[in-house]
């Protein structure tokens, strides 16, 4: 048989591009060099072309020195049924439905895929640490094929990058951030019970990768929080606290929670999101809570619980004395942080106020945030740290309240940042640069793991639907995908975020070095345009500069503080 002539072409992308099986990748942002901070990880793509007469398999090989881990990953294509809204801006990469890279998956044992006329990528990881000797790092990547049939010809391919770790560690995160933990979503996707042995083991296994990847706050289920819940409808429960009725009143166990606690600690969370204490959309109910009577346990309050029932006011009262006893024992109370209702809407403003001041009296002292849009709950004095959405923080920023949160969702399809699987990577890094500037006090979504259809009525899986079931752009639900072993797979998302927060992260440390102003000349806004929440360049080697901009900064503050020393 005579053997075919076929080639393997190669191409370096950034991280930040999105390499469709139909389109030869653009060179935006794409580099031959990259620097990073000591505890960094920074990333990189090679795309490939498979000229080949039929499917073939491929495996990688990595020449590095000592010091840095590198891991390669095949970028897999996950299907988007809902990939944006009608309401949309022109930014979108394409608003078909149709298959596109997202998933993250590790080679394994058959390699990655070369597919005749396609373009598919690698994702390339550079893992330092705090203790990686700084200097520079050559990186050989080498691509060759399987021959698996007669007349295929092994074919290969190498690309380099090379890494330069500066004699400086990245810093920690220094804002709040928070993603959204569905613990029921993992319970029902592994099939495990509530709180068992191996719920805890996956729980830990997806907290400790959240913290991985930039998080270092943690949503926590007090009771089952009432979180995109149709009303009258129910989630499964997921309720760390205990609850006992009897003639007496309300007694409160909290084993679990301790447990919660010190899980926590060990994979690396600083702050406590507790879990709100009225329902979604205006504060018209309470949340299920579930409790022991007559030693039976059944629901107590839920959607047909008002919230300014007397019953439930006395609960509360109960409860958050007991509570608030319960964190400060735990040394924990400046850490937490309380909710009323989440996304209350102007028409909500009496209901919410009247929630809180049930409320307020019990948690003196204590930080409450609210995801809202509408600047009178501030104005009114419904919330002191409001948690405003990325396009409606105009008004929140020329009335500054003394600490801001933002967050986006399903509802910011337009110009904003936002990590929808559709969108370019730049409109998703590009929020480092945002909370910088604006020295914003923490950023929220609401979904790091939420495997379940729109309002809760069913459980979908994640690598056939990513849109809720047609209720939110897809990718809008999830971070991160449900691994065989109980272990979280990334997505380019995830990590995209995570190069959000280190950008962050070193624009701070820059302004430790030296001074906000140098850190502001690195965002070059006199050649590229002022940055706001709706405006910023739209291109992947905007951020690629500004970054290896900071990068150089600290390096020339470094070496000059050297230079100080006797």
């Amino acid at each position: 048989m005579d053997v075919q002539e076929h080639r393997l072409q190669v191409k370096l992308v950034s991280d930040m591009e999105k390499v469709f099986p139909s389109r030869k990748p653009s060179e935006d942002g794409a580099v031959s060099r990259l620097t990073a901070l000591k505890g960094e990880t920074v990333s990189f793509q090679i795309a490939y072309y498979g000229d080949v007469g039929r499917k073939q398999r491929g495996t990688a090989r990595i020449k590095a020195p000592d010091g840095i881990r590198v891991r390669v990953k095949k970028v897999g294509l996950v299907p988007c049924a809902y990939p944006c809204h009608m309401e949309r801006d022109e930014g979108y990469l394409t608003t078909e439905p149709g298959l596109y890279p997202d998933l993250l998956e590790d080679l394994g044992e058959f390699g990655f895929p070369i597919i005749s006329g396609q373009w598919r990528s690698l994702w390339i990881d550079i893992e330092t640490t705090e203790d990686t000797p700084a200097g520079e790092y050559p990186v050989k990547i080498i691509l060759e094929s399987r021959v698996h049939a007669p007349g295929m010809r092994p074919l290969s391919a190498e690309a380099d990058m090379t890494a330069e770790i500066l004699n400086t560690a990245l810093p920690e995160l220094k804002i709040r951030h928070t993603e959204w933990f569905h613990c029921d979503c993992l319970a029902e996707y592994y099939g495990v019970e509530v709180f068992s042995e191996r719920h805890w083991e996956i729980i830990e296994n997806f907290v400790r990768h959240a913290v991985k990847r930039g998080c270092n706050m943690l949503l926590t289920p007090v009771f089952t929080p009432p979180l995109d819940t149709a009303v009258n409808g129910e989630r499964r429960t997921v309720q760390l606290v205990d609850v006992t009725v009897s003639d007496q009143g309300y007694e409160f166990g909290y084993d679990r929670f301790r447990q919660w606690v010190e899980m926590c600690r060990r994979c690396g969370i600083r702050y406590f999101e507790i879990s709100h204490l009225f329902s979604q959309w205006g504060a018209k109910a309470a949340p299920k809570i579930i409790g022991r009577v007559n030693g039976e346990e059944r629901k107590i309050f839920g959607w047909e619980t008002g919230a300014g029932g007397e019953e439930y006011r006395k609960f509360l009262q109960t409860f958050l004395v007991s509570f608030t006893e319960e964190i400060e024992r735990l040394g924990i109370g400046k850490q937490c942080y309380f909710h009323v209702s989440d996304e209350p809407e102007e028409k909500d403003l009496e209901s919410y106020i009247h929630a809180k001041n049930l409320v307020k009296e019990y948690l003196s002292g204590y930080r409450m945030i609210d995801a809202l849009s509408e600047y009178r709950f501030y104005e009114q004095g419904a919330v002191e740290e409001p948690v405003c959405a990325n396009d409606h923080i105009e008004p929140f920023l020329k009335n500054r309240p003394p600490r801001l949160w933002t967050y986006y969702c399903t509802a910011q399809p337009l110009a904003v940042s936002n990590r929808f699987i559709a969108l370019p990577g730049f409109r998703t890094r590009i929020l480092g640069i945002q909370l910088y500037k604006y020295a914003v006090s923490g950023f929220l979504h609401w979904g790091y793991n939420f495997y379940n259809s729109e309002f809760s009525l069913y459980p979908i899986d994640p690598y056939q639907c990513t849109d809720a079931d047609g209720a939110f752009p897809s990718g809008d639900p999830f971070l991160v995908y449900p691994g065989k072993d109980g272990k979280p797979v990334d997505s380019i998302r995830s990590m995209l975020m995570e190069k959000a927060m280190a950008d962050l992260c070193a624009m701070d440390h820059l302004e430790k070095l030296t001074d906000r102003e140098t850190v502001m000349k690195c965002l070059m806004e006199e050649e590229h345009g002022e940055i706001t929440f709706r405006a910023y360049p739209q291109k992947a080697s905007y951020l690629a500069e500004v970054r290896e901009n900071i990068n150089a900064a600290i390096r020339a503050a470094i070496s000059k503080n050297a230079r100080k020393l006797p």
